[in-house]
């Protein structure tokens, strides 16, 4: 089962000057598109203003997900916090798709 975390990473200031910065983000962004397409990173917002980022993030077990921290290029630069995510009963989601499974006909019953 995949489970879901909401991921806080603030980033420090990168050593290295301005060229080894900018080398880095651009092997982040290859690599966040690599673990977006695996489909461990699903979403990402960054904070106005600051070095920082939301996002939530799917892996099969925390293993799984620390491997995906250390294999971003700035991992050495970030620190990070892993909120665990639990199903609520009052998610809208959930809520919608249960509303639409109960409102589809069952197979085999003619109207």
């Amino acid at each position: 089962m995949i489970m879901e975390f909401l991921v806080h990473m603030k980033v420090a200031p990168i050593d290295g000057g301005e060229e080894r910065e900018k080398q880095l983000r651009e092997q982040e962004a290859v690599r966040s598109r690599e673990l977006a397409k695996q489909g461990i990173l699903s979403r990402i917002w960054r904070v106005p203003g600051r070095r920082e980022n939301w996002g939530i993030w799917r892996a099969d077990d925390c293993d799984q997900l620390h491997n995906a921290f250390v294999s971003l290029p700035l991992f050495a630069y970030l620190t990070i916090t892993v909120h665990p995510l639990a199903s609520h009963p009052n998610d809208p989601e959930v809520q919608t798709r249960c509303a639409t499974e109960d409102a589809a006909p069952s197979a085999g019953i003619a109207l």
